[in-house]
């Protein structure tokens, strides 16, 4: 086993940022493992991300410090795992590191038995001991000493802190009475979290939940219930406005350290933004409120920009918070003199009434900067400046452009350009399902690229899906990282999304192959509900022999609730029964537990709702304007029990639909002299045929 630090062979960005520091570390590999058994000293590791912030400051205060690194090096054998490559790695960590500690997040840091058992754990330590928290040199003697004085005691904790790691998500909560009440309990739990003044759930710091946020607006459209709406609608709108909301460039930053959404941590991530994509699509398609496509078109517009591989296809991860480690935001904050260098008197005049940028500023490290956020409206502004609100509004155009592209020639924040399986699904069907509401048409076509590429590139029936389909600049891993239970559920939904938006059977029989493999890959066959991840060939290292049952959104959707909604779709097209089994007896399995996880369970209430509530296909049959209209009308108000299918009449063939519609829709009157029309499918009956668009939304009126 090399002596030196061996990331420079490494392809993750994060990993590769730390080659050239004195720490001898190791990637994650059996070879680490057995070195650390070979030299009898126990493992410190550290997860992290290209993105993290604290990240960054650890690995300069400590990992590059050369008198610690020599500590290290003598007594530890030193581990660096990406959180974002290996997601099965870090969530087993953070569950142990809760356990020890009360806290997870990154950087993560744990010190564990040479087999892999953490015995100690914590997160950000500082180099020397300050912020009430002890050095980290201090703890690495400490614990060096442990090893040696007192392993029997690191290794009962290692034992106990084990358990832990599987306990955490494998609830034992079976309830077999499943019914829509839960659904309820889980919006209502919701409901009780919102902040009436400032939108959003909880106090500081706060995150957006888009699981919840969909489960709010499902629910508002499909009950009229005044409070969900009024949750959701709120905080989409206070998020938008807020500093947590890139106001030049576009999209959402990871989230918020205070209540009022002013100051954000800065990263950009793909997964959220895809999220919260489809939130603002679904509150526009319910409330038909302008403000919400606008935002919607605002995000695509960043993605657009920083994180498509337009050549290729593919979304990128991420876009770090800073450039260095002495900015905090820098480069998306401004203070009234940066802002004054590029405006003229009117526009800086509206834009500082209109963002907030002011003498006085946010920002903790420098109180100058400030983070852009809507504080007025055009009207407020326009009365305060006795101006009309037209004026106003082209100053407020003409300010953000300048304040852009001064923005631009400021250095970048790195942009990790890894494509992974997972996020790229979720953005996939964001664009998706953007491109049919909002009537765009490049959407749908960087989508469909992009799934074409994971296809070919991340997937193949012997091996299964890859987790990662490329790394930043292109660079080649030593070894595959074998896919998750997040990849292989979000795929099979961004497949049925694929078919849903062009009637080709590739992507449905592609959503099938995979969710067939997702069941056999992961399924719990005795116990009900899947795993997140495959038992590993050959030996399992460290905490990868505990077994997990994913049920919380965080933030990504949770993996059992997202399986067992993919599986209903499935069985939706379909007919197959066995899906609809393994679904109801997923939800079962956490279903006496899961009214107590409120919003951060939403995922799980949004796949309840599958299950439980009369599923609705409409299938608009033509290839004209009047067919357009017809999927317009079908798709005004969304509703999670409601999806719309248009196919080209040439596509009506039995050996071209999947098996439930090949059984109702051939039965059809004879199509060729016909005007486009549309089908309302419930189960397998359908509705007489009907052009009318009158007509149509009467059939839906119920949805």
């Amino acid at each position: 086993m090399s002596q030196h630090n061996s990331l420079e062979q490494a392809a993750s960005s994060y990993l590769r940022s730390a080659m050239h520091q004195p720490v001898k570390w190791h990637e994650w590999s059996p070879e680490a493992f057995a070195f650390a058994a070979e030299e009898d000293k126990p493992i410190l590791l550290d997860i992290g991300a290209v993105w993290c912030h604290w990240c960054h400051v650890m690995d300069r205060e400590s990992y590059e410090d050369a008198s610690l690194a020599q500590v290290i090096n003598e007594h530890f054998v030193a581990v660096k795992v990406d959180r974002d490559e290996r997601p099965d790695v870090d969530s087993r960590y953070q569950a142990a590191v809760q356990a020890i500690s009360g806290q997870g997040g990154w950087p993560l840091t744990a010190i564990l038995t040479p087999d892999g058992k953490p015995f100690f754990g914590g997160t950000y330590f500082p180099r020397d001991d300050r912020y009430g928290r002890p050095g980290f040199e201090r703890v690495l003697r400490t614990l060096a000493d442990v090893w040696k004085t007192k392993r029997g005691d690191a290794l009962e904790t290692a034992s106990s802190v084990l358990a832990a790691i599987e306990h955490g998500e494998s609830f034992s909560g079976r309830s077999s009475s499943l019914s829509i009440d839960l659904v309820d309990k889980l919006v209502a739990s919701a409901v009780n979290q919102f902040d009436q003044r400032n939108g959003g759930f909880g106090t500081q710091p706060k995150f957006p939940h888009p699981a919840a946020l969909d489960l709010l607006i499902d629910v508002a459209a499909r009950t009229g219930n005044e409070a969900a709406k009024q949750a959701a609608t709120v905080t989409l709108k206070k998020m938008a406005a807020g500093g947590i909301y890139d106001h030049l460039g576009g999209g959402f930053h990871r989230y918020s350290v205070d209540e009022r959404w002013v100051v954000p941590h800065f990263e950009k991530m793909l997964y959220d933004n895809a999220e919260l994509l489809k939130n603002y699509v679904h509150a526009f398609q319910t409330f038909v409120d302008p403000e919400f496509a606008r935002d919607a078109k605002d995000m695509m517009r960043w993605m657009d920009e920083w994180l498509m591989d337009r050549e290729r296809g593919g979304f990128y991860a991420s876009q770090d918070a800073d450039v260095s480690l002495d900015d905090d935001g820098d480069y998306f904050t401004w203070t009234r003199e940066e802002a004054a260098a590029v405006l003229t008197e009117n526009e800086l005049a509206v834009a500082g009434l209109y963002f907030d940028i002011g003498e006085m500023g946010d920002m903790h490290h420098n109180p100058k900067k400030n983070v852009l956020h809507v504080k007025l409206t055009i009207d407020d502004v326009a009365q305060r400046l006795s101006r009309s609100a037209e004026g106003v509004r082209s100053d407020l155009e003409s300010a953000q452009k300048k304040l852009y592209a001064a923005r631009l020639a400021r250095p970048t924040p790195f942009v990790d350009k890894t494509v992974y399986t997972s996020w790229n699904a979720l953005a996939v069907s964001a664009y998706l399902e953007a491109a049919r509401v909002l009537q765009l048409e490049a959407p749908r076509v960087f989508a469909l690229k992009t799934l074409d590429r994971i296809l070919q590139e991340g997937w193949s029936s012997e091996a299964g899906l890859a987790h990662v389909i490329a790394y930043s600049d292109r660079r080649e891993a030593r070894q595959r990282v074998s896919g998750v239970l997040d990849d292989y559920a979000f795929l099979t939904h961004a497949c049925v999304d694929a078919w849903q938006s062009t009637g080709e059977m590739r992507y449905y029989n592609a959503a099938m192959e995979i969710g067939e493999a997702m069941v056999e890959r992961f399924y719990d066959t005795t116990g009900g509900g899947f795993f997140d991840a495959e038992m590993p060939e050959g030996e399992a290292l460290g905490a990868l022999t505990a077994r997990r049952k994913p049920l919380q959104d965080t933030p990504t959707p949770a993996g059992n609730p997202a399986a067992a909604a993919a599986l209903l779709r499935l069985e939706a097209l379909s007919g197959r029964t066995d899906f609809r089994e393994k679904a109801e007896d997923t939800l079962e399995h956490f279903g006496g537990v899961v009214e107590h996880f409120g919003l951060y369970a939403a995922t799980y209430g949004l796949a309840l709702e599958r299950l439980l509530l009369p599923q609705v296909q409409v299938v608009v049959i033509g290839d004209d304007e009047h067919a357009r209209q017809l999927a317009a009308t079908a798709v005004a108000r969304y509703a999670l029990s409601k999806s719309v299918i248009t196919l080209r009449r040439e596509q009506v063939m039995r050996e071209n639909l999947p098996p439930v519609l090949a059984e109702t829709l051939p039965a059809l009157p004879p199509l060729q002299d016909q005007a486009s029309f549309a089908v309302v499918c419930r189960g397998t009956a359908c509705q007489p045929p009907t052009s009318d668009g009158e007509e149509l939304l009467k059939e839906l009126s119920g949805v």
